[in-house]
């Protein structure tokens, strides 16, 4: 049986959709007859990370990381993120002489960069070194990799995202039936990376919902009092909020993809969001969304889009699909013959 090192900083119990789409893979993965085992902070001793408590930093003796990643006998090493446990598991496959794959979900130097005054070009040498390093590093789109490429990034493979399309789905009654409409929804971490202020600004009718939690929660409540905020939700739970709203409204300008964009159209639930990377990917042409500069008339213009065209958008985004591509990905990469099944 093939067997796969999954290295992730990501990991529950963080509700993101970094840990949604590792879950998925690994599961999806499975199905396929690969052995997965997760290397995750959840066998590790952590600490919160500075400024964001809900992100917890793995704390260990690399000896240890060494010794668990070792005991896989790993035929492909996958590192998903550029945390402690990363930089570890970079330095076991240099020292054992063994290739590893990476993947780009975080535009890490621009979260920097929202909270501390760090020249983006200082943290992107940071990152670039660390995946290209590498034998591959997978990109959710084209406007992420170009945008990689020009700071100097190489190997970048595509690794499109799937959605939930069972438990995403408009049928699923609303949780919030009674809100006054239309209502606006935006689902995500509640921090200062995702703009969400940008959203709670703008002058629209009816209801502002939000989806999540975070460190700028309590400060978001005290300045927005108006706005319902519900807190994290999950599984079916999460699409009947979804299933509440008329728009899904997101504001950020640093998100790689988006996940939640998809989990929205999968609700039959529109988008209205900057033209920016993730929304370009995610919505562009396909009509199931208006990206505008200006938020609040393309928040406005949303209310106008069917919503079973966004359904069948969302179908064609499937995590079998997504899981195929990121297999035949960590073949090609290690100089293998891409084959979907299992060897």
């Amino acid at each position: 049986m093939t067997r796969l090192a999954l290295v992730t900083d990501a990991w529950h119990p963080q509700v993101n959709g970094v840990v949604r789409t590792l879950d998925t893979t690994r599961n999806e993965l499975e199905k396929l007859g690969i052995s997965v085992t997760m290397i995750t902070p959840a066998d590790y001793r952590t600490v919160p990370m500075p400024t964001y408590p809900e992100i917890r930093l793995t704390v260990s003796w690399p000896g240890r990381v060494y010794r668990a990643i070792s005991r896989v006998e790993p035929d492909y090493v996958h590192i998903a993120t550029e945390g402690p446990l990363g930089m570890i598991a970079r330095r076991w496959c240099r020292h054992h002489n063994v290739g590893y794959t990476t993947s780009y979900h975080t535009r890490f130097p621009e979260y920097v960069r929202a909270r501390a005054p760090i020249p983006l070009s200082w943290s992107y040498a940071v990152v670039r070194s660390f995946h290209n390093a590498g034998v591959g590093c997978m990109v959710s789109n084209s406007t992420l990799e170009r945008e990689l490429a020009s700071w100097g990034f190489r190997r970048l493979i595509r690794w499109v995202r799937g959605v939930d399309t069972d438990t995403f789905n408009p049928d699923v009654p609303p949780a919030l039936p009674d809100l006054p409409k239309p209502v606006f929804i935006n689902v995500g971490r509640v921090s200062v990376e995702k703009n969400i202020e940008a959203f709670l600004d703008l002058d629209l009718p009816g209801t502002k919902l939000v989806v999540g939690d975070g460190p700028a929660l309590p400060q978001l409540k005290a300045r927005y009092p108006d706005a319902v905020f519900v807190g994290n939700k999950l599984g079916r739970e999460l699409t009947a909020h979804y299933t509440s709203a008329d728009v899904f409204v997101f504001p950020s300008l640093t998100d790689t993809w988006g996940l939640v964009q998809m989990e929205a159209l999968a609700c039959g639930v529109p988008v209205a969001a900057f033209p920016t990377m993730g929304p370009l990917d995610v919505i562009g042409d396909s009509g199931t969304g208006v990206l505008s500069n200006d938020l609040r008339q393309a928040s406005l213009d949303a209310l106008e889009i069917p919503r079973d065209r966004c359904r069948e958008y969302a179908l064609q985004f499937s995590w079998e699909s997504s899981v195929r591509q990121f297999w035949e990905n960590l073949q090609a990469a290690n100089g293998l013959t891409p084959n979907a099944e299992a060897v």
